[in-house]
């Protein structure tokens, strides 16, 4: 009897246990959809300083070795705005659907890129990303709201999305977490 008490206190225990293991960056990513358009609110922690963290967010070419960008090139780069021409693809219903983009990044101190998108194939796609020192981590958040231009209803669309999303988050606080730059010199 006692080892029956045993393992129903101690199950919880184990299974918060594992599951911290399996996301040890507290990778945390919701969905949901307002007004036809995909809020999305992501967040990721990691053992690097705030200059690192600013030096991984905006190295908009190396996004193209996460799963699911295709391609990432700079275009233009003046003062603290950034254009970025990216191609992404997602698996909605079983298919296959690339998404071409333009946006425009504007970097705010080393704490804050916001982003907009000006050309590209949803009809909007605006957020940031915000960065948030703690000791010896920083917590990236993430907030966008995009509207997919699509037949298929955006309850549908946001499904297949917060399937795929997750692992990319996932990818990328492991990569940050591995993150190194030689650059952080213009970190203030």
């Amino acid at each position: 009897m006692k080892w029956l008490l045993f393992l129903t206190l101690a199950t919880p225990i184990f299974g918060v246990y594992a599951q911290e293991n399996m996301n040890p960056h507290d990778v945390r990513v919701s969905t949901r959809v307002i007004d036809g358009r995909i809020q999305i609110d992501a967040s990721y922690t990691v053992p690097i300083n705030i200059c690192n963290a600013f030096a991984f967010i905006t190295a908009y070419e190396g996004a193209k070795n996460i799963p699911g960008i295709l391609e990432s090139r700079v275009i233009s780069k003046e003062g603290n705005k950034v254009r970025v021409y990216r191609v992404i693809e997602e698996q909605i219903l079983f298919f296959p659907i690339e998404l071409k983009s333009t946006i425009e990044y504007t970097e705010m101190s080393n704490r804050q890129v916001s982003f907009e998108q000006i050309s590209g194939d949803t009809k909007f796609y605006k957020g940031s990303w915000k960065l948030i020192p703690d000791k010896d981590s920083t917590t990236f958040k993430y907030e966008a709201l995009v509207e997919p231009q699509s037949v298929i209803p955006s309850s549908v669309i946001e499904y297949f999305m917060k399937n795929s999303i997750r692992g990319r988050f996932e990818f990328m606080a492991q990569r940050a977490a591995q993150h190194k730059s030689p650059e952080v010199l213009a970190c203030k």
